[in-house]
């Protein structure tokens, strides 16, 4: 195969990826008519239409999924080979890419990317809040961040934090106009800050255990939230309860700003954890990374 054969799938692979002609460009360095008339030549030697072109976006047609399946993990070999090239240099190097959600974005990754990258200045992560359940192979990730029952089988996964709690919260001034809950039940009756996330379809229901018994309480409310900082600051304002990570609202609740509910129904989650495929192992950059992670319990 042609050197420009290897530039124009490796090209192809990028805009698969970002569904964008004008975020694989920017990745790339090219302009988009280069990009565009890359894209229209390999679909003209192969025959066969890889992409599926809008005014807006752009997406793999079948033809180009199965063609994406097949290339990425190829390059992703060859850029794990290129990277272990740093382990005949004085110090580690490489671009990591890292997807994990919000919450242990902020609570993990970033405190330890803080001493990482002051060590090894040669090092650079790039740090992707995805809520979904990232196919971390298919969409070129070096290791993901999940919770331990998320991960999948086939992955090697290291525990990188404690286990997590969520917490029922909501303010005095709230709670000055209703009733506190008593049951996850109780919960149907109050305006709750609800959370959207991809991999449940929709809205995250809340979930609770109390002695053995599961519930699973779709609750409601006038706003609904993705990301952590809103659910917090509307919860603060009065405007509903929010169902939080505890360890994000202990402060709140100890200063009196907050005020706990259903504690008893909130048990602990396994921890965080990083995984990866097993042949990520022996990458320098990414040994510093697992390590600095790694938590000791």
């Amino acid at each position: 195969m042609s050197t420009e054969s290897y530039d124009q799938l490796a090209i192809f692979s990028v805009v698969a990826r970002e569904r964008s002609f004008t975020r694989a460009a920017a990745k790339l360095g090219m302009s988009q008519p280069a990009l565009s008339r890359t894209m229209r030549q390999l679909e003209e030697r192969l025959g066969v239409r890889l992409l599926a072109r809008t005014t807006r976006s752009v997406s793999a047609t079948e033809a180009g999924e199965h063609l994406l399946r097949v290339i990425a993990p190829r390059f992703e070999e060859i850029d794990t080979e290129l990277a272990m090239l740093s382990e005949f240099r004085d110090k580690p190097a490489g671009r990591l890419r890292i997807t994990a959600g919000e919450h242990p974005a902020i609570t993990i990754l970033q405190p330890a990317l803080a001493k990482i990258l002051l060590q090894h200045p040669d090092i650079h992560i790039e740090v992707t809040v995805d809520y979904g359940l990232t196919d971390i192979v298919a969409e070129g990730y070096d290791a993901g961040v999940r919770l331990g029952e998320q991960v999948a089988k086939d992955m090697i996964a290291v525990r990188i934090g404690p286990d997590v709690r969520m917490a029922v919260v909501g303010s005095p001034h709230y709670f000055a106009r209703h009733r506190r809950p008593k049951t996850p039940r109780d919960l149907v009756r109050h305006n709750c800050i609800t959370i959207r996330l991809p991999t449940y379809g929709g809205i995250f229901p809340w979930e609770f255990e109390k002695k053995g018994e599961e519930l699973k309480v779709r609750v409601e409310g006038q706003l609904v939230f993705n990301n952590i900082a809103m659910r917090l600051d509307a919860a603060l304002k009065g405007l509903g309860l929010a169902y939080m990570p505890e360890d994000l609202v202990q402060a709140y609740v100890k200063a009196g700003r907050l005020i706990r509910v259903l504690s008893d129904w909130c048990p602990p989650y396994s921890g965080y954890h990083l995984y990866y495929p097993s042949r990520r192992q022996s990458s320098p950059a990414f040994t510093v990374l697992r390590e600095a992670l790694h938590y000791l319990g």
